[in-house]
């Protein structure tokens, strides 16, 4: 465990059921100066009760407001250039990003983009944003990403077939907003493929070289949270209790993989989404339980204390390598039961590809160097052919 680390996050969180109604006064509070909003999200968000609610009250505060939904799903660097271009000769005081990963990474790189003299292109990478940007207002209508209180915003470059990472101070917002009825109509797969990209970052932030005192607190009650809501809030997603425990669930995951990063997985799942249009959650659901067994003799002991958070109830007596294995086939169990695909050739991928998407993962060294088991473009091959009918 590291013994020297450090944590930064959001200026200030706001959770409960039904606090999305108090956005406007918390809003004029963090951005004293606010005037004219730019609001972030995708069509169908337009058409929900909440986003009237939101247009409502800014409307009465006095505040003007633009609109901005072409954000694709897995935004391209085309996608977001394209909306700066558009919008860069307005003069915004705030931006509020109000939907899922895709929706709030947009958000915080356009924050950035507005205020600095530089392209995506510049950026990519860790600490390279000079500036602040424009103040942003994150509200996460999924429960998965976490990426609300993270400095990271990932990118699609379809060209290079990848995925990239850029991290920055710069990015974390001035506000967040956790309201679990804004996640109450997710779809059962949406709800199964974010929850477990929730899991995701809590586990490999738990295992991960970088793991410290921080991470841990926030990856373990994440785990907690998520595998005690996760079911309830996939088969009857009305249940806000169940919602509420997954938005915290993955709050507190981004906090964790803020403090120590993610890890293979990530790393593996990248290539998925860059060349064949995996979805990030699913792709991640899908390598977990592999990757976590690949690493089983390096991460015996910290798999171990994952199962007592987890609700996994084994012999008294029961050993760390029982525990740590009967850990990555609960996980085994969740995606049979939450209908995630388990075969790479749905999606297009072939025997012939694995070569060129090992490759392309073992390239991604901010996460390969967190993974606690090295791992060559041979082991990566070997854990994809595991994917493969």
């Amino acid at each position: 465990m590291n013994t020297h680390y450090q944590f930064q996050t959001a200026d200030k969180l706001i959770a409960g059921i039904g606090v999305f109604t108090e956005l406007v006064s918390h809003l004029q509070k963090a951005v004293p100066s606010v005037e004219r909003v730019l609001i972030v999200t995708q069509p169908f968000v337009k058409k929900l009760d909440f986003y009237q609610v939101m247009t409502s009250s800014l409307e009465k505060a006095g505040l003007s407001y633009e609109v901005v939904t072409d954000v694709e799903p897995e935004p391209t660097e085309a996608n977001i250039e394209n909306i700066k271009e558009r919008v860069r000769d307005s003069s915004y005081d705030v931006l509020i990003g109000l939907g899922g990963g895709s929706v709030l990474d947009s958000t915080k790189l356009l924050s950035v983009l507005l205020s600095n003299t530089c392209t995506i292109q510049d950026i990519l990478g860790t600490d390279l944003v000079k500036e602040p940007g424009i103040p942003t207002v994150l509200i996460p209508t999924t429960s998965g990403t976490g990426s609300e209180v993270t400095p990271n915003a990932i990118v699609t470059f379809p060209d290079k077939e990848l995925k990239i990472g850029i991290v920055s101070r710069h990015l974390l917002p001035v506000l967040v907003v956790l309201d679990p009825l804004l996640t109450v109509s997710l779809p059962k797969p949406i709800t199964a493929a974010t929850g477990m990209d929730a899991f995701t970052h809590s586990l490999e932030s738990f295992i991960s070289n970088k793991a410290n005192r921080f991470s841990d607190m926030f990856a373990l009650e994440s785990i907690r949270l998520i595998a005690d809501g996760i079911q309830t809030a996939y088969h009857d997603g009305s249940n806000v209790e169940a919602r509420e425990k997954m938005l915290i669930g993955s709050t507190y995951g981004g906090m964790a993989l803020t403090a120590a990063g993610t890890a293979a997985v990530h790393a593996m799942a990248y290539p998925l989404g860059g060349k064949f249009k995996v979805t990030h959650g699913v792709a991640n659901s899908m390598l977990l339980p592999h990757v976590m067994a690949y690493n089983m003799d390096a991460i015996v002991d910290r798999l171990a204390q994952v199962a007592d958070p987890m609700g996994i109830q084994l012999n008294q007596g029961a050993t760390s390598q029982q525990k740590a294995k009967a850990v990555v086939q609960k996980i085994k169990e969740w995606t049979a039961e939450f209908s995630i695909p388990q075969d790479l050739t749905e999606f297009g991928v072939r025997e012939d590809d694995l070569e060129d998407l090992a490759i392309a993962a073992v390239q991604v060294k901010r996460l390969m160097d967190n993974n606690p088991k090295e791992m060559t473009v041979n082991d990566a091959i070997q854990i994809y052919k595991k994917l493969l009918a």
